[in-house]
C-alpha cells in the first residue's frame, strides 16, 4: 500500500473516532443528562442527535418508559391489630433526569430500592389506619389511589420519580391466623350443612308422611270399589243363578247333589256314617228321584 492510500485511510478513521466521540443519539423511550467532568451541565436532553465534546463531556442515557417494580411481600398490621401479608407492584417513570442522576448515581437498582422502602412505608401506614374488611374489599382502590398521590409528592421532589400506580397484587393472613381462619370458616359450613341436613330430614318426613297418607286415601279407595265391585258381581251372579234355577230346578238341584257327592268322597281315607235311605242319597237310589 502507497503512502498516498495510508493517509486518506487515517484521516478517514480519525474522522470517524472523532464523531463517535462526539456525536450521540437520544431514542424516544430515552432520558439523557450531559456531564463534564462529572458536573451535570444539561438535566434533560430531548430525543434526536445531538453533539458533545470528547474526553471533556459524557453522556448518561436512561429508560424513560413505565417501569415495574415488584417489592417483596411485608407483614402490615391492620387497626384491629390483625397481621396482613401484602404482595404489591409499583408502576414508575423517570420524570426529572437531573434530580434523578443527582440522588441515584443513574443506577437504577438503588432508585427501585428506594421506592420499595416508600411503599413499604407508605403501605404500612395506610393499612394501619383501615380495618382488614376494608383493606381487602371495602376501600382497596381508595386505599391505592391515596397512595399514589402520596408518593407521588414525595418521589418527584426528592428522587426525580414519578410513580404511575401502586397495586396490591394479593393480600394473604399470616400461617397461624390463617388457620384459625379456615378452622372457623370450616365451623361455619359445618354448622350450615347440619341446618341444610336437618331442613331435608324434615321435608323427606313431611314428604314421606303425605306419600304414607295417600297410599292409606288409594287403598281404602281401592278396597272400597273392589268390594263394591265384588257386591255387584256377587249380585249379579245370585241373579242369574236365580234365573236359572227358576229355569230348571230339578237339574240343578242334580247338579248340585253331585257336587257334594264329588266333595264328601274326594279322599280314599274319607268315612261318613249316614243312613243309605236319608235324602242325601236320593240320586243314587233312584235316578229318577226328581222327576216325581
Amino acid at each position: 500500500m502507497s503512502n498516498r492510500l495510508i493517509i486518506p485511510l487515517l484521516s478517514i478513521a480519525l474522522l470517524v473516532i472523532l464523531a463517535m466521540n462526539t456525536l450521540f443519539i437520544v431514542k424516544e423511550t430515552e432520558r439523557a443528562v450531559l456531564l463534564q467532568f462529572g458536573r451535570v451541565v444539561e438535566a434533560d436532553i430531548q430525543p434526536g442527535l445531538h453533539l458533545k465534546w470528547p474526553i471533556v463531556n459524557e453522556v448518561r442515557i436512561f429508560d424513560a418508559r413505565v417501569l415495574t417494580v415488584d417489592a417483596r411481600p411485608e407483614r402490615f398490621l391492620t387497626v384491629e391489630k390483625k397481621g396482613m401479608i401484602v404482595d404489591s407492584f409499583v408502576k414508575w417513570r423517570i420524570a426529572d433526569v437531573g434530580k434523578y442522576y443527582t440522588v441515584t448515581n443513574g443506577e437504577e437498582s438503588r432508585a427501585e430500592r428506594l421506592l420499595a422502602q416508600r411503599v413499604n412505608e407508605g403501605l404500612r401506614n395506610a393499612v394501619a389506619e383501615r380495618s382488614m374488611q376494608e383493606v381487602v374489599s371495602g376501600e382497596r382502590d381508595q386505599l391505592m389511589n391515596e397512595l399514589t398521590s402520596g408518593l407521588n409528592g414525595f418521589t418527584q421532589e426528592s428522587l426525580g420519580i414519578e410513580v404511575v400506580d401502586v397495586r396490591v397484587k394479593r393480600i394473604d393472613l399470616p400461617e397461624q391466623v390463617s388457620e384459625s381462619v379456615f378452622s372457623r370458616m370450616k365451623a361455619e359450613r359445618d354448622r350450615e350443612a347440619r341446618e341444610h341436613r336437618s331442613k331435608g330430614d324434615e321435608q323427606a318426613e313431611i314428604i314421606t308422611a303425605d306419600a304414607d297418607r295417600q297410599r292409606t286415601i288409594l287403598e281404602a279407595e281401592a278396597y272400597r270399589d273392589s268390594e263394591l265391585l265384588r257386591g255387584e258381581g256377587d249380585a249379579e251372579a245370585a241373579r242369574i243363578y236365580a234365573e236359572s234355577f227358576n229355569k230348571n230346578p230339578e237339574f240343578y238341584a242334580f247338579v248340585r247333589s253331585l257336587n257334594a257327592y264329588k266333595e264328601t268322597f274326594k279322599g280314599r281315607e274319607d268315612v261318613l256314617l249316614i243312613d243309605p235311605e236319608s235324602e242325601f242319597f236320593r240320586y243314587l237310589n233312584d235316578p229318577r228321584a226328581g222327576r216325581q
